[in-house]
Formats: C-alpha cells, sequence, structure tokens
C-alpha cells in the first residue's frame, strides 16, 4: 500500500487527471530495459529544459530494496523489488497504475528457495545487497521476468496471474553467479531469448507465448549482462555477453556468427552496445573496455578488435547509449556520487570529455539530448555532442540509491525509481 501522507497523494490523483491522457497514449511505452530497442534511445523528444520549478511529480510510490528498472506499457508501470511476504523476503513484481501509481497488483515469485532472492545477503548501501536487479519485459497483454535464481515468467499484464514458467536451473542445467542473475529477458517478435543453460545449452530461446524451447546452444557461462539484438552487415543476430566474451548468434537457429573474446573478472553486468559495424562492450574489476569491427564476406562473418582500453573506460553495469559513432554514458567503477558522465568515441576508445558527479547511474537518448539519472537521484538534461559537456537542467527528484535506469514514456514523462522510491514526472 501507498504509505505517502494524504497532499500527496491528492497531489497525485488531481495530477493524474491531466496526465493520464498523455500517459495512455501511442508513444507510451517504455516495455523492456533500456527501451522499446533496448539500446537506450527514445522516439519521444526530450525539452531542453525542466519547468522553473522543476519537473512535477505525477506520482511517488515505495519501491522497497531492488534496482529494477520501469517497465511501462498497458497503462501500467512495472518493476522487481523485494518485499516480507508472510515473513519471508521475496522477490515480487509489481504493477502500478501508469498515471496515478495506484498499486495495481503484485505477483511473488516462486515461492521456493528466497532467502537470499536478489543477493539479498548484501546490505543498503555501496556494497550492493538491495534486492532484484532484472527489469520486466511487456509485450502485448503478457509480461516476462527472469528472476534472480534463474526462473523465467510469463505472466498477464492484466492482474499478474501466471501464462507459464520455467525453471532454468532445474531443466536446462543453469550456472547462478556471485549476486544471483540481473539480466533482463529479450524478447524479439515471437522469441525470448536468455541465457542461463549449463552445457550446449547456455543460449536459450522459447516461444514467448507458450514458453516452448525453439533452441538451446553454446556452453558460455553467464554475466549479468542483458542481450542485445542487432541488425549488421543484413544480418539480425542476438548478442550475448558471456563470460567467454561477446557471442553473436542467429535469432532463428542459436547458430554462431562471430565470437570475440573478452576478459570475465568478477562480474560482467552492462550490456554490449552496437554502432554500425562495430561492437563495444565493457566491464569492471579491471577489465575495462574493447570494440570489434564486424566483417562479413562469402557468407561468413569475423570481427576484429579495433581498440582495447584494459581498466578504462569503465561501465561497472551502466551501460552507454551511442549516437554519430559517440558513446555517451557513466564510465566508473565504484565511483559512487562521484564517477563522470563521459563521451567516448566508439571508433577509437578516445575520450572526449567526462563530468564528474553521477556515479553509477544510468542515461538514455532521444535525438540530441541526455537524459541522465545520477546514483543519487537527480536528473539531468545534457547535450548529446562530442565536443563539451553542455548541462541544460538538473533536478533531484529521488530518495534513496538509483542504480537503475529511467524509463521516458508519453508526453514528457519519466519513469524512475530508487531503492526507497519510484515516481513518474513530468518533465515539460
Amino acid at each position: 500500500m501507498n504509505s505517502y501522507p494524504a497532499a500527496t497523494l491528492c497531489l497525485s490523483i488531481a495530477l493524474a487527471g491531466s496526465f493520464s491522457s498523455a500517459v495512455q497514449a501511442e508513444d507510451a511505452s517504455w516495455p523492456s530495459y533500456r527501451g522499446p530497442l533496448g539500446t537506450g534511445v527514445a522516439a519521444q523528444a526530450l525539452p531542453s529544459s525542466f519547468p522553473s520549478n522543476g519537473p512535477k511529480t505525477v506520482w511517488k510510490s515505495p519501491t522497497t530494496d531492488g534496482f529494477s528498472s520501469f517497465a511501462v506499457g498497458g497503462g501500467k508501470a512495472l518493476t522487481l523489488m523485494k518485499r516480507e511476504v508472510d515473513g519471508d523476503p521475496l522477490e515480487v513484481c509489481v504493477a502500478f497504475d501508469a498515471a496515478t501509481g495506484k498499486e495495481l497488483w503484485s505477483a511473488p515469485l516462486w515461492l521456493s528457495d528466497y532467502g537470499n532472492a536478489g543477493g539479498n545477503s548484501g546490505t543498503p548501501d555501496n556494497s550492493g545487497g538491495d534486492g532484484p536487479r532484472s527489469t520486466p519485459t511487456i509485450v502485448g497483454d503478457s509480461v516476462y521476468l527472469l528472476d534472480a535464481n534463474l526462473r523465467l515468467y510469463a505472466l498477464k499484464l492484466a492482474d499478474g496471474s501466471e501464462i507459464w514458467k520455467k525453471d532454468l536451473v532445474a531443466e536446462y542445467g543453469a550456472k547462478n553467479i556471485k549476486w544471483l542473475n540481473a539480466a533482463s529477458p529479450l524478447v524479439d517478435g515471437d522469441s525470448l531469448f536468455v541465457a542461463g543453460g549449463g552445457s550446449d545449452q547456455a543460449l536459450l530461446a522459447f516461444n514467448r507465448a507458450t514458453g516452448d524451447l525453439l533452441w538451446k546452444a553454446e556452453s558460455d557461462e553467464i554475466t549479468h549482462a542483458t542481450p542485445v539484438v542487432a541488425t549488421i552487415l543484413g544480418q539480425k543476430q542476438v548478442i550475448f555477453f558471456t563470460q567467454t566474451g561477446l557471442v553473436a548468434v542467429t535469432p532463428e537457429a542459436g547458430k554462431v556468427l562471430w565470437r570475440y573474446a573478452f576478459p570475465y573478472k568478477v562480474s560482467t553486468a552492462a550490456s554490449p552496445v552496437v554502432y554500425e559495424d562495430i561492437v563495444y562492450c565493457s566491464a569492471g574489476y579491471g577489465v575495462g573496455a574493447g570494440a570489434v569491427k564486424v566483417a562479413k564476406s562469402d557468407g561468413a562473418f569475423t570481427a576484429t578488435e579495433i581498440w582495447r582500453t584494459p581498466n578504462s573506460n569503465i561501465n561497472h553495469w551502466s551501460t552507454p547509449v551511442v549516437k554519430d559513432g559517440y558513446l555517451y554514458g557513466m564510465f566508473s567503477f565504484k565511483e559512487y556520487g562521484k564517477g563522470p558522465l563521459a563521451c567516448i568515441d566508439i571508433r577509437t576508445g578516445e575520450q572526449k570529455w567526462a563530468q564528474a558527479g553521477f556515479g553509477p547511474g544510468n542515461v538514455i537518448l532521444s535525438g540530441d539530448t541526455l537524459l541522465a539519472l545520477s546514483d543519487k537521484g537527480e536528473l539531468v538534461l545534457a547535450k548529446a555532442q562530442p565536443a563539451s559537456y553542455e548541462e541544460m537542467a538538473r533536478a533531484d527528484v529521488l530518495a534513496g540509491k538509483c542504480w537503475s535506469t529511467p524509463a521516458l514514456a508519453g508526453a514528457n514523462l519519466v519513469f524512475a525509481r530508487s531503492t526507497v522510491e519510484g515516481g513518474c514526472f513530468q518533465i515539460q
């Protein structure tokens, strides 16, 4: 239940009448981790400034421990969090009304073996812990979830009731990792892709409607990184970031197209980023970043490293966006509250500029504008340009620790959360 003061609730209800049409607009969808295409890019235009008194709070609701981002679709905003259910700490999917913040339903996930759900052995500070990290994926009238213990679910968006579920550990020999799963399910068309199986079945594709296995492939061990889908040189491919490195496969059969060997230490959490025929990846713990150029000859693909920066250009878990060949994002490792928003040339690895004070937050892109969420809950508008950092607006909107990604849906509505609270904010 919403425990905020009555005055806040009244304000939310009043504002909802004004903004509900915007939330229900055709473009009011941010259905998965990092948006409609998984690239962190929004179709809606961002403003050049905030209102004079800052973004308007449409609503706020408590969002207990977790780093799951919001997925927005069908008039709902969904996220995962840790909650006490009958005295047990469980991972729970919660659906809020996108216009009012009213909780519509909550679905505790697979009620077994959840004493450590989402890595809850950690503490609610910068050492980790704090609950689930995966983000729901909304497609039509269904929502798909991959929980901390590698259980995959399809639920009805209307009420959270179960359509089907899979235990990747029991059914496919999956081996979990430190801090448990953080990757989100990737849906493309009728197929759902996850990493999480065992030998010869590490990469998995399911029919999203029925849960039937479409294919299984390879023996890679998983990371915390969410896979991406991209078309490179005319070939659609699903790119996984495993402990072996990057591996691109055909969506139809899981046939490997190319690989790029990349080091793994402790945790890899940022997703690959694709720009034309270049694929970028990065990890913390001294690993750093690298990029490959993908080529095709006589139907065969190759991936050749074009640069590598060990222990530099680090994206700990904050996946950058790319525009015109330049990466924009949070490049730091455990620099909480201090790490910079930076611009990196994806073709060379050269840093163009860096602005301190963001920490391991996240950024999304629309047109020539960046919308950043700092780890301390500030929304920041800045220009996506390689020449210099140019900030256009900044506002503190959330309490708590923000290691999740903001969602842009409707007419300039931002959905964002922390380990304490989440909400909807009108930024123009």
